[in-house]
Parts: C-alpha cells; structure tokens; sequence
C-alpha cells in the first residue's frame, strides 16, 4: 500500500467486501545523489505525503499497517540492472521487471509469512480464471490500463494475484475515494508517474549521476557523413530526435539505432525507422506458450502507452520475432513486446538489439 488514492481505494474495497486486510508498505531505494529541491517533488509514490494517507486509512480501518525497508533489495533487483542495460546502450523499462522479479515476488513472500490467503495490488488490469488457468487482461479504462507493465508474470503469480480496480475507470475510482473518505492534499493531486527512484520525469539526469565513466563518440547519417558527437550512448535512446545538438540538415533526424562496438549513434529521417520486425529474447508466458516454429496471429505493442499492432510472432525456445503487419517507428532495444491477443496478455519479451544496419521495411 504505497499510500496513494488507488492503493488506499483498493484496501477500503476489500474491507468492505468482508477480506481481513493486512497492508505493506515498502521504503524502496532512492537517488541521494539527486539534488536536494528535486527530491521533494510530489510525483513520486515514497513521499511523507503518501506515508500519512496510507497510516490514516489504515487506522481508520482498523487494519494493521506494516512498512518494511527494502532498499538493498530493490536497488539490486531494479535499480543496479537498469544502470547495467543503460551502459550497454541499452533503453529498458525497469517497471516491467520489477513487478515480477521485486514487488509481487515480495509481496507473495510476505503473504505467505502473514499467512495470507492472496495478494491485492492497485494496479489497472484484471486476472479472470478460467477453466482452472488464470488469464491476464487489460483494464476496463484503457487509458489507465497497466497490463503491459504485469506482462511477464506467470500463473504462479496470477494465481495469487487480485486487481480489484480492473473494471473500474479512474472516475469510478476517484468516486469511490470521496465515498470512503480517503484523505487527500489540500493542493491538486497528482498522480505518482514515471520510475520511482529518481524525482525528475525523465531517466537523463539521473543517467549522467550514475554513469560518469560514458565514452563520447560519432554521431552518423546512414551514408557514414559524421553529423555530431554524443555524450555516451547511455543518454540517448532509439526514435530520439530532440537534444542531439545537430544542426544544417535538411529534414528532420532520428536515432535508428546505437552501436557499441563502434560507440557509434545512426540517424536517419523517420521513414527509415519504420521497422516491421522485431526479435525478442527471455520469453515468459502466462500460460502454455505458444508452438515453436509457428507463426500465430497476434497483436503486440511495444511501449505501455502504445497502440496494439497486429502481426505474427514465431517462437524458438526462449526467443522469437514478431513481423507487424505495418510499419513502426521506435522499436527499441531494451524494451518489453507485450503480447496480446484481445484484450488477453500472452506473455512477453525483451526486444534485441538489431544485428544489422537495418531491418526490412514495408
């Protein structure tokens, strides 16, 4: 129970539903390298803000209220990975990771140590069971859904999951907040948003704290014409455009991909970007996974907030590839491919590095 409205909405749901309720609240790692003014921003979810609320509705409820430090813990299962991928050049989405290898491994941790029964999160997304499998959908609000961020758990863990705020939208849960009571600031609330153990709205600074030791290096157009010079490949990601301090061109330039061997960055103009492959490694599935060696009819989507596109994905073991039926730009290495077919989560995997100086469009 990270103390913000949904966490507080779901806890004041299941005991009204007649669950007994214990909360958790975990002290997670955070930037103490960032300067002093940023770390008081209210955009985070480990503020003293959130600890309050999270206490009052606790003690309102009468429901017992733990917090538990795991800062070591986090650090190396999030926060040092992260840091790793970024200095291979590598974009990654930290959230993803942690929701099955931190926070529910944890939380069904704890759960068995308290003897609970199951674990409830606040997350926007529904696990249904069906026919003794649990399945993994997106939320009732579409423009909340957070499924994508829950892709790679299995039924081990969907199993032991519920998501109380699935079929509700956000109005609904704001409405529900007003009906218990739930305490709010006296400013506007905002939402927690972004990673969580850095205060700024973007990865850079917290980057450039962390990784000092980043080589500058060539910045190319396709026809080896040298345009600029990055800072490290670790501050830059795929489908970039903006702060690449290039100048003169005569179109618009975008990042096609990073080298590491060559410490080397490639533009080209955005319709060069637009890819229709895309290969995946560390596979994980909510269920059975789907024959190797078979194209099946799918739908992925390649960032949280992205649309879902059709295309067929192939499995070999643990890897595979997916040809979208269109184009996209911004297919980046280091990021999740979520499966879908429907509104169902089949699973999902991390996209590789491209091999060569370009993938086939069409």
């Amino acid at each position: 129970m990270s103390g913000g409205v949904d966490s507080s909405v779901v806890a004041c749901l299941l005991k009204a539903q007649g669950h007994e309720v214990v909360c958790v609240r975990f002290t997670l790692w955070q930037d103490s390298l960032a300067p002093a003014l940023a770390q008081i921003l209210p955009t985070k979810c480990c503020d003293a803000q959130t600890l309050m609320r999270a206490r009052s509705v606790c003690t309102k409820l009468k429901i017992p209220f733990h917090t538990i430090n795991l800062e070591k813990e986090f650090k190396c299962a999030v926060v040092d990975p992260f840091l790793a991928a970024s200095r291979k050049g590598l974009t990654t989405n930290p959230c993803v990771e942690c929701n099955r290898n931190f926070k529910i491994h944890q939380l069904l941790a704890l759960a068995k140590k308290l003897k609970c029964d199951t674990v409830a999160t606040g997350h926007y997304a529904r696990v249904v069971k069906r026919m003794g499998k649990f399945s993994l959908l997106e939320a009732k609000d579409q423009t909340k859904d957070q499924s994508y961020f829950l892709s790679r758990l299995t039924q081990k863990e969907l199993s032991n999951l519920l998501l109380p705020l699935g079929n509700l939208t956000k109005k609904q849960t704001f409405a529900l907040a007003k009906k218990f009571k739930i305490p709010l600031s006296r400013v506007t609330y905002r939402e927690s948003q972004d990673l969580c153990f850095f205060p700024e709205k973007s990865p850079s600074a917290f980057l450039r704290r962390h990784i000092t030791d980043a080589t500058p290096g060539p910045i190319k157009t396709l026809d080896g014409a040298v345009v600029g010079t990055h800072e490290g490949l670790p501050f830059y990601t795929v489908g970039q455009r903006k702060g690449l301090n290039i100048g003169g061109l005569k179109s618009p330039m975008y990042i096609l991909r990073k080298e590491q061997k060559s410490n080397t960055i490639f533009l080209a103009p955005l319709k060069e970007t637009l890819l229709s492959d895309a290969k995946v490694i560390c596979l994980t599935f909510t269920d059975i996974p789907p024959p190797v060696n078979v194209p099946i009819l799918l739908q992925a989507r390649i960032r949280s907030q992205g649309q879902k596109v059709k295309g067929h994905f192939k499995r070999k073991g643990l890897r595979g590839s997916f040809r979208f039926a269109s184009a996209l730009p911004g297919i980046t290495p280091g990021q999740a491919l979520v499966l879908y077919r429907g509104t169902e989560i089949i699973g999902s995997g991390i996209i590789a590095p491209s091999t060569s100086s370009n993938t086939k469009k069409t």
